[in-house]
């Protein structure tokens, strides 16, 4: 009897305008926005092998300085990620590489400070087709199912038959989703050929797997939607009313909870912004270096002079190791109490964005559509996963530079005067900068875990709308 029932479903559905509709949206966006997404890929991987290469010639010919605080002595660049044809994500919000400054860690401008005015209409990729598109559509297939035929008047003659009422609400569900998924899965399929025709690496295992997961979050998140509209239509009597609370539910779920959650945490755990906190680095720099220059000018005054008065020569080979001796403590301790104090600032700063970041994330989560684009963006690796490891990369080149290479440099003149003395006393004496690191990926198993909860929550979505559509369903008068 199930089997009979879904059958008529799925005719139904297929004879119907509206999967004329699905089946024209699936085979135009879907492979048409893989492509295009892939060719700009491309591109934007063009751009990051002309960037690391331009920045390894400007090193060689011209050889950086860091007596001044804010030059940029080395950068790391970030690659993009073949997965960004699915999910863009990110990549277009982090900035294009990471300088490295005696005052820290400084971000370029992102790729939107190149962005036309296009970029306000949003990105269209394969998370926009599903979360948005689709959903809606979903919403399209099944706001009538039982509110239809209930106005229609073939709920009463249909149930009047032995027909149990769970069987005849499957059928809605099973029918309506495999007519669904079907155009769904086969126009996706063919985008993924295409992306391999024109050369994307889908063979790979560490490009298939997160592919494969994302299609079943998109096969849940539908089922959500599927669940929803059903719920819907379970509640009322009238086809158009359904259809009326149906797209008001989707423009609230889809459209204005996941953002009016960031903006209300905002409001709830403001910030101070990136270069606040830059600037307030660069004036604690300031402050100490005078400071340590006034400290080693008394100690000079009080180990040096000679009849009330300082009398010694720089170029002295034995006047220089004094002056060392006598510089070499006051720097460590102004160097480590810099260091204490801008790790102080940096972990209040990164504090202040993980809690607002935490509380948008908390709110956007009433709505399925979040669920599903952070799952995504940790799977493709254009998520907060690939910014942390990032910027944790970028904090850990500072810190080998901050060893090996800005220790050695002094603030005031007179310890600049002494390092360039040296230099000139010992020409075969070069000072090398560490070259850049290699940014690692995540681990399938990484990505996974940080997507349980949200993979939970649309689990526990499609069940809860699902078991409250039948329980209305059960209970009602027909």
């Amino acid at each position: 009897m199930l089997m009979t029932l879904i059958q008529k479903e799925i005719m139904h559905h297929v004879l119907s305008v509206r999967f004329v509709a699905l089946l024209l949206m699936c085979v135009l966006l879907i492979p048409l926005t893989l492509s295009i997404n892939y060719r700009k890929y491309n591109q934007n991987l063009i751009n990051y092998q002309e960037s690391v290469k331009r920045a390894q010639a400007e090193m060689e010919e011209n050889p950086p300085s860091a007596q001044d605080p804010n030059t940029e002595v080395s950068k790391l660049f970030l690659k993009p990620t073949p997965l960004s044809v699915f999910v863009n994500g990110l990549e277009d919000a982090l900035p294009t590489y990471l300088g490295m400054t005696r005052n820290g860690v400084r971000q370029s401008s992102t790729g939107l400070a190149q962005a036309s005015v296009a970029y306000v209409l949003g990105n269209l990729d394969f998370l926009f087709i599903v979360g948005t598109v689709f959903s809606l559509l979903a919403l399209l297939f099944t706001f009538d199912a039982v509110a239809g035929e209930r106005e229609a008047g073939t709920l009463r003659i249909n149930l009047s038959n032995p027909l149990p009422r769970d069987v005849f609400l499957w059928s809605k569900l099973i029918g309506g989703y495999i007519v669904f998924v079907v155009p769904f899965l086969v126009s996706f399929l063919l985008g993924l050929l295409l992306l391999t025709w024109q050369g994307f690496p889908l063979g790979e295992l560490k490009i298939a797997g997160p592919v494969l997961g994302l299609t079943l979050i998109s096969l849940l998140y539908i089922a959500v939607f599927f669940a929803i509209g059903v719920f819907i239509s379970t509640y009322l009597d009238n086809a158009k009313t359904a259809l009326i609370v149906a797209f008001t539910f989707w423009v609230l779920a889809v459209l204005v909870a996941p953002r009016g959650a960031f903006v209300a945490a905002k409001l709830i755990a403001p910030t101070r912004t990136q270069q606040a906190v830059y600037m307030e680095k660069n004036a604690l720099r300031n402050n100490l270096t005078k400071d340590k220059e006034e400290r080693i000018g008394k100690k000079m005054i009080e180990t040096m002079a000679v009849g009330g008065r300082v009398n010694f020569t720089l170029n002295d080979p034995g006047t220089q190791r004094r002056l060392a001796d006598l510089r070499g403590p006051i720097e460590e301790e102004f160097r480590l109490a810099f260091q204490n104090q801008t790790d102080k600032i940096d972990r209040d700063y990164q504090r202040e964005k993980d809690r607002q970041e935490h509380v948008g994330e908390t709110l956007s989560r009433i709505a399925p559509t979040s669920s599903l684009t952070y799952s995504a963006m940790n799977l493709t690796q254009t998520g907060k996963l690939k910014r942390e490891l990032y910027f944790q990369t970028g904090e850990q080149y500072y810190n080998q530079l901050e060893e090996s290479y800005f220790s050695g440099i002094s603030d005031d003149e007179l310890g600049q005067f002494m390092q360039l003395a040296n230099r000139l006393n010992d020409s075969s004496e070069s000072e090398e900068i560490l070259p850049p690191p290699t940014l690692t990926e995540p681990a399938l198993s990484d990505t996974l875990r940080r997507s349980a909860a949200d993979i939970s929550l649309l689990c526990l979505f499609a069940l809860a709308f699902t078991a409250v559509a039948f329980l209305k369903f059960f209970r009602s008068d027909i």
